[in-house]
Order: structure tokens, then sequence, then C-alpha cells
């Protein structure tokens, strides 16, 4: 029997242990690391989950611990099972599980990806931060303004209770209050719900996408960070960032997701130079020749933008694209700036002990507020450092309604993004003509 450890940060970790791991009688999963997402590392995979094989469970550890873990444990097999890192990193992990005796895995699509009794459209990216969202959102919507029914599944976001969040289902804003979801959950449900858009999401993607499948006639795989999906898609549309000509090929799995594409969105091309997008669109050519490029503006809607004229502003930004995705700032500094007579306030000034620490661990990040609040310490910090600010008011770029959660003593004003064809084809186009090309 083969013992291994997945390393993950609650998402595609649980995934492969469902799919690969747990009916098989030839491994014993010893325990999960964990990384990227705060407090995600102290709890157990529970019993409910894991299965008749795991009655105890399994342990959930910080990855600081995996060569420790590996010989304490005689490991022969570690997985890894994240997103958005760089090469470099990954080559990190595997040379820590290589010193300490095993053997180094990455479990792909045939082995991980489910069926669908139905179509899948599903939307990827080579980064965090592309625009996936609002997408999938315009793709969610073009589906129902076709009469069919749509139902949106989102990459897991497993912070909370496993028991609990073994599937779920968000038809009403009422529902993300009942299930205690964190801001980072909310960024990307609560945008699908206004849009009047079902999301199915959870940790046993088996059981999610069944209930998803009762309830639509089309499956939009909404993706996180830059992993592949989880279901076998139909349509793989794959977004790379004009801001980030340059990263295509720089992290994993982002570079085998651009080269499993069956449509390349190239984003944001409203903000970036026009050389940088001449230079991603050579580069997506040069990697998946023949593969349709559609263009994408990313235009940013200030809600009151009078409201932020003179005025002194702290701007919060989404968090995962700050944070891991490395962006310096997000779509609310440059609305802000196409304001022109908007006084930005540093929100370092004003950092709670909790958000310093997200501005040391990711010093890239520019004068700009990162959307944290993966637990109630973390947002009251957030809440904290808003409150404590020189601000007059604040400007939420964030995808969710900030003053809907309470405890900001500042006025709220939102900035919110759209996806919008800068070209032709047209994103439309070309998936219901792929559609239509499957269904025949």
């Amino acid at each position: 029997m083969k013992r291994i450890v997945i390393c993950g940060a609650a998402g595609r970790d649980f995934h492969n242990f469902n799919t690969v791991f747990r009916d098989d009688a030839q491994a014993q999963v010893v325990a999960f690391t964990a990384t990227q997402v705060p407090g995600i590392d102290v709890r157990r995979y529970p019993a409910s989950l894991a299965g008749p094989r795991y009655p105890d469970g399994i342990p959930v550890v910080p990855e600081a611990e995996l060569d420790a873990l590996c010989r304490r444990e005689a490991v022969d097999t570690v997985v890894f099972a994240y997103s958005d890192v760089s090469h470099l990193e990954v080559m990190h992990v595997a040379s820590r599980a290589l010193a300490a005796g095993c053997s180094f895995a990455l479990l792909g699509p045939r082995a991980t990806m489910l069926p669908s009794r139905k179509p899948v459209v599903a939307v990827s990216a080579v980064r965090t931060g592309c625009g996936k969202s609002q997408t999938a959102r315009h793709l969610a919507q073009l589906l129902k303004a076709g009469g069919l029914r749509v139902a949106v599944t989102r990459h897991p976001m497993a912070y909370g209770n496993l028991d609990l969040q073994r599937v779920q289902e968000f038809h009403a804003l009422a529902d993300l209050d009942a299930a205690r979801c964190t801001v980072e959950e909310r960024e990307e449900f609560e945008p699908h719900i206004e849009a009047g858009h079902s999301v199915f999401a959870g940790v046993d993607y088996a059981a999610v996408l069944a209930a998803a499948e009762r309830s639509c006639d089309v499956v939009v795989w909404d993706g996180g960070n830059n992993d592949f999906p989880f279901f076998e898609p139909t349509v793989h549309v794959v977004l790379c960032d004009a801001l980030r000509p340059t990263q295509i090929e720089s992290h994993h799995p982002g570079e085998a997701v651009l080269r499993m594409a069956d449509v390349v969105v190239i984003s944001k091309v409203d903000a970036a130079a026009a050389r940088d997008v001449a230079l991603l669109q050579a580069a997506v050519a040069r990697i998946v020749p023949g593969v349709p490029i559609v263009l994408a503006a990313s235009p940013v809607r200030i809600d009151e933008p009078g409201r932020l004229r003179r005025r002194r502003v702290i701007i919060v930004e989404d968090g995962p694209t700050i944070t891991h995705g490395g962006m310096a700032f997000g779509a609310g500094m440059r609305a802000a700036r196409a304001l022109g007579d908007v006084e930005i306030v540093d929100p370092r000034a004003s950092a709670a002990p909790d958000i310093a620490r997200v501005y040391a661990q990711y010093p890239h990040i520019g004068p700009v507020l990162p959307a944290m609040g993966y637990s109630e310490a973390q947002l009251a910090a957030l809440r904290s450092t808003i409150n404590a600010s020189a601000a007059e008011i604040v400007l939420a770029a964030t995808p969710i309604d900030l003053a809907r959660l309470g405890g900001i003593d500042k006025p709220v004003v939102r900035a919110r993004y759209h996806y919008a064809d800068a070209g032709t084809p047209t994103l439309a186009e070309v998936v219901l003509q792929r559609l239509s090309a499957a269904a025949r």
C-alpha cells in the first residue's frame, strides 16, 4: 500500500482525494498539507467525506511540516494539488519531497475530471485575476437569454465546516449569510446571485455536479485561481491578462490550462498598452496555433463618481488578485485614477496587525487594501483598517457589497467591472458555435 501526502489549499487537494484515492485500496492518504489560505491548516478532513477507509478522517497540517511529515510517516508519494504558483515554486516543493525520499506527482485532467450529463462551458485562466468571474457571468447571461437553464458551479472554497460544505447551493444573498460565507467566498458567489444565477459549490464535486445537473440545461464552470476544470468541458474558455503579457507560461497549472484551451480570451485590452496586446496575441498563437483568440475589455463603472471627487479615498480591491495574484492594484485604482481629482489614502498607515502581516507577506502591493476576510478576525481587521484611515470615503472594487457586511463607519461607493468584447470574433460567436457542433 502506497502512503500518500496531498499538498493543497482546501480545493484541488480534496477533489483529487475524492476522485483518485478515496476508494483506492492500494493507497493510504496519511495527511493533507495546507498553504495560501490562512486558518485551514488546523483541522481534519472529516470521516463523513473521507469514507469508510478513514474512520478518523485525515489530518490537515501546515505545508511547512512537509519534510518532517514525509520522514515520520514513511510517505511514498507527495501529490501537489494547488494552483497559481510559479513553476519554480512547484519544483521547490518537489525537491523537499525528493530529499525526504518520496516520489512527487501531479494528477492530470484525465484522472480527475468528472463527466457531465449536460454540456459544460468552462472558464479558466493562466493566472488569478484575469477576469474569469465577469466572463463566466457574461456567458451565463448569454445562455440564459437563449432560453437555457444555467447552473454556475464554482471552484471550491472550502474554508469553513467541511461536513456542512459537502454540497452548497446559493440562490439568494440570504443563503450566503446562512452559510456564514467568508469575504473571499462572497466575492465569487455574490455577483452571480445578483445576476440571477444559482451557484453550486462545496467539497464533493461528484455530488455538486449531480445537484447542478438536476436544475439546468447547461453547466458553467467558474474556475478558481488558474486551475483546470473539475468537469470535462464541452467548451473550454481560457483567459490571458494583457496587463501581464509575459505570464502565460510562468505559473502552474496556468500553462497547461492554456494548452488545453478551445478558445483564448485576451482580457483587459482597454487598460493595456497596444504593444503588450500584440505581444500576447503572438505568444498565444505560438503556443496554441489555430485556437480562436477573442479580444476583451474589462470596463469599470463607479456607481456614484461624483461622491469621490476632491475627497480622500481608500481603495479596497479583490483580495486574491492583489495577494497571490501578484497585482500591485486592480480595477479600483484604475477607476480612481481615471477620475483624476481624487486623493488616494495609503491603507498601510492604518493597517491593523492582521492586515499589516498581509502587506509584509506580499510587498508588491500598492496603496490599496486587499479585501481580506478568510475569518471573522481578519474581517474585523479589514474594518478596523478602513475606519482608522484618514479617508473620507471608501471605493470598493471588490465584487461584493462591502457595506452590506456592516461595521464600516465611512460611506462606501462601489466600482463594478464587466466583460465586453473588443473585436471579432466575439466570445458568444465562438462559444455558441462550439456548443452547436458538440450537440450534433
